[in-house]
């Protein structure tokens, strides 16, 4: 780290700030303090600076915590590189602490390690309190126990040169503060700040501009850090966007023009995104009474010929069952968004979790086959809804896209998309019905059918959640039901001829092939590119189809000695309880492929309510290395 000698001349270190190829930041502080936005806001200047970047926001799972309380962690990480950033990565480097109890909470989740710079509020020191004082002195002496560099700031005393209320404004001043810090170019900044708040006025934007300036005033003058994080060679034409932001551009996208929901955490800022931009697009935003109305709302107007999105979460999901049922036997097109956190029931409404799987497959009473698609990085939360609009009505069913909070709140850079007609929804078919066609004239090979719409010459039919004939008659007859079941599953069967195998990370075959779906990604493929630097015959491969599967996995898996997932949900231990395998509950991708494949799955899953870091990833695979005996077992798990 460099030791910078600072310049007055405003905003550049007189001496060359040292150079990383990539900083992991954090900002932690109570709800209500906006760390959140100032580490958006940061993360914006980097990305839009050239650098690769992925956030990960720290949202405690109550509204509002109780004040410096370990559990009411609020904030952010930004990770920032000179390459492109696909996870959020191992310990912090650099912490910004509005006081010394949160940072406990990041403590807990082995967030920093010995070294990690810690950047903290000492307001506290001096608080009327006694027992505050008491805490914050014991806790900073913890801190130099644990390793961590820790320098005590007064910067709540510094806003208050800039506002009344630092609480509100301490913020954009810790934006100045990292600007200074990483050498960031202040004007973005300046115009990250009007951007956010233009609705305002001038003298806000003012007040927050002149907190950025004294941020990086004071850094310069009490910091010796000085670091730079190059920008990546390739200079490509990106948009900065969450996944939630990303799923709302894909419905605009996609040509859908409704969109029906309730308000739920993680799913909710998606609508509050389309509501601002969607009717610049034509589009409508219903928010319904409750989870059920918003999903029957949707099914009526796909029925209607125009093909809506409902987007949801756990909970959610879970109420809309029936209707999803209803959408399956009537063959009615249907998106659903299903952006996962920690269940059952309330679970852990802020946290992440990939525990939705099962639920997407099989939560239906019958036989109810349908699409289940996972995005795995915040461009696929784009793209994967213009897929699944086009493959709801191709295929006259619904289908639910998996994305997760790691997803839906993290930000990061990708290629601006290029509007392509091809995604767009075709206008509706008004021409007269083919005389003598059924409703559900299904091919016997594929089981399609083409989809007649309410207004449509001819093409008059009752519409029914009953087991029902072609012709859309209630099936009372003893072969009526079983074929109208074997059509439905045709139409998922004959999407899966389409499909391709998937791309394996590394080498086609190896002593162990790593499997992972949805967000873990980038985690996976960086510790399998680790270990595979080390010598190891490791590879990863990565699914996006769960229903149908993706094919030629049973060939795959073949080729390698091991097969395991990765996943973020629950899981007993491979070997039981009490020693008993035979009735361990396994991970649920591990479960499903099983099935599938009939292949040996093993399997390793937690739901710790954060992302993996490329490290567990890494000491996991070594400790299943040392368990074949391809490593030396001891030093494979001393490494785990």
């Amino acid at each position: 780290m460099n030791d910078g000698q600072t310049s007055n001349s405003g905003g550049r270190a007189a001496h060359s700030p040292k150079v990383l190829r990539e900083a992991i930041v954090e900002i932690v502080s109570d709800s209500g303090e906006g760390a959140q936005k100032a580490g958006q806001s940061f993360a914006t200047v980097c990305a839009k600076s050239g650098n690769g970047v992925w956030t990960v926001e720290i949202i405690p799972a109550e509204i509002k915590p109780p004040a410096r309380s370990r559990a009411g962690a609020s904030g952010i990480r930004i990770r920032l590189g000179s390459e492109t950033v696909t996870n959020m990565g191992d310990e912090a480097d650099l912490v910004v602490g509005f006081n010394e109890q949160v940072l406990y909470g990041r403590i807990m989740n082995s967030a920093f390690r010995e070294g990690t710079i810690i950047l903290l509020e000492s307001k506290w020191a001096t608080d009327p309190d006694e027992q505050i004082r008491d805490m914050y002195a014991s806790a900073v002496e913890d801190f130099h126990r644990r390793g961590l560099i820790v320098h005590e700031l007064a910067m709540h005393e510094a806003c208050l040169a800039y506002t009344p209320n630092p609480q509100l404004g301490k913020n954009m001043f810790v934006l100045g503060m990292l600007c200074w810090i990483y050498q960031r170019d202040v004007e973005l900044a300046k115009k990250e700040i009007v951007s956010i708040f233009a609705k305002k006025g001038e003298k806000v934007i003012g007040s927050n501009i002149a907190l950025l300036e004294g941020g990086m005033k004071f850094a310069r003058e009490n910091l010796t850090y000085c670091f730079d994080v190059p920008a990546m060679k390739a200079k490509r034409d990106l948009i900065v966007t969450n996944g939630n932001q990303a799923v709302g551009l894909g419905v605009m996208a996609s040509g859908m023009d409704l969109v029906s929901m309730y308000p739920i955490t993680p799913a909710t800022s998606a609508t509050h995104y389309l509501s601002g931009v969607f009717q610049k697009a034509g589009g409508f935003i219903h928010q319904a009474e409750d989870e059920i109305a918003a999903i029957g709302f949707a099914i009526g107007a796909s029925y209607a010929g125009k093909t809506a999105c409902t987007i949801t979460s756990g909970p959610g999901l879970a109420l809309k069952t029936e209707f999803i049922g209803l959408a399956v036997m009537a063959e009615v097109p249907l998106v659903i968004v299903d952006v996962q956190r920690g269940g059952p029931a309330t679970g852990l409404p802020t946290k992440i979790e990939q525990g939705d799987l099962f639920a997407a497959l099989y939560a239906s009473p019958g036989d109810a086959p349908k699409v289940v698609m996972a995005a795995a990085t915040i461009e696929e939360c784009f793209h994967m809804i213009i897929t699944a609009r086009k493959l709801a009505e191709a295929f006259r069913t619904p289908v639910i896209v998996l994305t997760d909070a790691n997803l839906a709140t993290g930000q990061t850079p990708f290629p601006r998309p290029r509007p392509v007609e091809d995604w767009m929804e075709a206008p509706i078919d008004r021409s007269p019905w083919p005389e003598g066609l059924a409703p559900y004239a299904w091919d016997e090979e594929t089981g399609l059918s083409r989809r007649p719409v309410p207004g449509q010459r001819g093409g008059q039919y009752v519409l029914t959640g009953l087991a029902h004939t072609g012709q859309s008659h209630v099936a009372y007859d003893p072969n009526a039901n079983q074929l109208g079941c074997e059509m439905r599953s045709r139409k998922i069967a004959a999407l899966a001829q389409t499909l391709v195998a998937p791309k394996i990370h590394g080498d086609d075959s190896g002593d162990l092939l790593v499997v992972g779906w949805g967000s873990t990604i980038g985690s996976i493929e960086e510790a399998v590119d680790r270990v595979r630097g080390a010598g190891h015959r490791v590879s990863s491969v990565h699914l996006r189809f769960l229903s149908p599967m993706e094919p030629g996995l049973t060939e795959m898996f073949g080729r390698f000695g091991r097969v395991m997932t990765v996943e973020l949900n629950y899981s007993d231990p491979p070997q039981g309880f009490w020693g008993n395998p035979e009735y361990a509950r396994r991970a649920q991708l591990a479960q499903h492929l099983r099935a599938q494949t009939l292949h040996d799955v093993d399997y390793f899953a937690i739901t710790p309510g954060q992302p993996l870091t490329p490290g567990q990833i890494e000491r996991v695979i070594l400790a299943k290395l040392g368990e074949m005996g391809v490593v030396e077992r001891g030093a494979a798990v001393a490494t785990a």
